[in-house]
C-alpha cells in the first residue's frame, strides 16, 4: 500500500532548522508498506535550513481558498512555494495511488494542529493537509520533535 510520509520523519534533515524528526513508530512501518518520502517545503522550492513561517489571517484552508497568506520571520512571503509543494504532493499521492499520508505535527505545511497559524482556536491546519484531505487522502498527524 503506498502511503505518503513526511521526510523529516524517516530521518531526512529537511525541517525549516535543517534537522529531522525521526519517528521510530514511522520507520518501523519501512518493510510493511510502501513509503513515499515527501517535504512539501522542499518541493516548493524552499531551501533547507530555512527561516521558520506562520500562516497569516487564517490556516491552511484559507491559504488554498486565497484568503491568507504564509510569511516567514524576516517577512518575505511564502505563499506560492507552500502552495506548490502542496500540489506537488497531492501530484505524487495521485501518481502513486496513495490514499493515505503521515505527516508531521504542528507544521504549517503539514500539520492537522498547527499553532503557526492565525486562527481563534489558535491552532489549524496546515497548508498540505488541508489540499491533501480535500482530496480525500487520510492523514495520521505524527507528533515527533
Amino acid at each position: 500500500m503506498p502511503v505518503l510520509v513526511s521526510s523529516c520523519l524517516l530521518g531526512v534533515s529537511c525541517r525549516y532548522d535543517g534537522n529531522h524528526s525521526l519517528a521510530d513508530e514511522i520507520v518501523s512501518k519501512v518493510g510493511q508498506m510502501h513509503l513515499i518520502p515527501i517535504c512539501p517545503e522542499q518541493l516548493g522550492g524552499l531551501p533547507t535550513p530555512r527561516p521558520p513561517s506562520n500562516i497569516l489571517n487564517g490556516d491552511g484552508e484559507d491559504v488554498l481558498q486565497g484568503r491568507a497568506w504564509v510569511r516567514n520571520d524576516r517577512g518575505e512571503d511564502v505563499t506560492e512555494e507552500f502552495l506548490r509543494g502542496a500540489h506537488q504532493a497531492l501530484a505524487l499521492a495521485r501518481l502513486m495511488g496513495a490514499q493515505k499520508a503521515f505527516l508531521k505535527g504542528k507544521s504549517p505545511s503539514c500539520g492537522l494542529r498547527t499553532p503557526y497559524c492565525e486562527t481563534d482556536a489558535g491552532d489549524g491546519i496546515g497548508v498540505t493537509a488541508a489540499l491533501l484531505l480535500r482530496n480525500g487522502i487520510e492523514i495520521v498527524e505524527v507528533n515527533a520533535e
